[in-house]
């Protein structure tokens, strides 16, 4: 089994570059088509394509741009810091209020995508937790954007997703290539509203100095240090974690961690993710749409499964990273907050000092 787990992981982190540039399938569509259970529609409206059930097939993204991020800092190109007119200053009412603060962070994430117009989804049937069976006959994604690839923070976050190795057993090892895109991703996010937002937070609370270096430093310490899981030193680390997903071998396999969209997205347009169906809320009323931007759902990653997991559908990178980093830094285990029409319990786990997991719960 670890030899099969081995060649799988291999297998994940080689082929990206051959996936997301569509290399090695020269029969698919050109990006202005958008493909359904295997059909092929003309879309004008610059829609990357996922694949579709049960015939998968790798979408194309747009990456030439992405070898840049692997030059040294001197070389490196950014978007221009977020304008003068974006109030950033934090509220006294946000400043007493966890809850206060993560809704602005929510209204100053102003790369968030929009349901219907950045992309679509089909939320398919729902389900219990432990209810067997696909009750989903088609992809959760049916569309999105190729603009959303051009946005800095998304390609940056989008780079980093090849650099780890899901088994939680193996040891990474770290090139000079990414460390340099781990720095490059934390300055590009630095110049938007969350993180701003979160740095004169986060310095008003006396967490961090006013120093953008000395932030920059503790926002890469706390989310790529790297730190042992299930008895490997140096095997995990937040980012890996929370936002790629990690497969946990110890008893049955499990998957762990993988809360982020665009890498359920991607992998999903490759084929390894295989979508379920939503889990049913407790409640009445609150089944899911097209329109929903946090979902609960069950998935199979590399044919393992991941029974429930939450997801915020559309934020961007960097709303994710300040939302996250906040409720660790000031937090508790449970942090229930208001994300614009979304009432949510930000779960926190340590892993001594380190954040272990972080995930949102509907």
């Amino acid at each position: 089994m670890d030899g099969e787990m081995e060649g799988r992981d291999e297998r994940s982190r080689s082929s990206w570059a051959q996936v997301v540039s569509g290399n090695h399938d020269n029969q698919d569509p050109p990006p202005s088509q958008c493909r359904k259970q295997g059909h092929v529609k003309e879309n004008n409206d610059g829609w990357e394509t996922a694949g579709r059930k049960p015939r998968r097939r790798p979408q194309k993204v747009q990456m030439d741009h992405w070898q840049g991020y692997k030059r040294i800092p001197s070389e490196q190109q950014y978007a221009d810091h977020v304008g003068t007119d974006t109030c950033l200053e934090p509220s006294g009412e946000e400043l007493a209020d966890l809850s206060q603060a993560c809704n602005r962070l929510w209204q100053l994430d102003l790369n968030r995508l929009k349901p219907g117009k950045d992309y679509q989804i089909d939320c398919g049937e729902g389900k219990r937790v432990h209810q067997k069976g696909d009750m989903a006959e088609d992809s959760l994604f049916y569309c999105l954007s190729e603009d959303v690839f051009r946005k800095p923070t998304f390609s940056r976050f989008c780079a980093l997703l090849d650099n780890y190795n899901p088994n939680v057993g193996c040891k990474e090892v770290v090139t000079a290539e990414e460390k340099q895109e781990q720095s490059a991703f934390i300055e590009e996010i630095s110049r938007t509203a969350p993180i701003k937002y979160l740095h004169r937070y986060l310095s008003l609370k006396g967490i961090v100095s006013g120093n953008n270096q000395d932030f920059k430093r503790m926002l890469t310490k706390l989310w790529f240090d790297l730190y042992g899981r299930g008895g490997t030193s140096g095997s995990s680390s937040a980012f890996e974690h929370v936002f790629v997903g990690e497969i946990k071998q110890h008893g049955e396999e499990e998957v762990i961690g993988f809360h982020n969209w665009l890498q359920f997205y991607l992998e999903e347009a490759k084929g390894r993710v295989d979508y379920q169906g939503y889990i049913l809320p407790r409640r009445r009323g609150g089944t899911p749409d097209s329109e929903t931007q946090l979902l609960t759902i069950q998935f199979e990653w590399n044919g393992v499964l991941k029974s429930v997991s939450s997801t915020l559908i559309g934020v961007s990178p960097e709303f994710e990273v300040a939302l996250y980093t906040l409720c660790f830094l000031l937090g508790g285990q449970d942090n229930h907050v208001q994300l614009g029409p979304y009432s949510v319990n930000i779960k926190c786990y340590r892993f001594g000092d380190k954040l272990g997991a972080v995930f949102p719960i509907a």
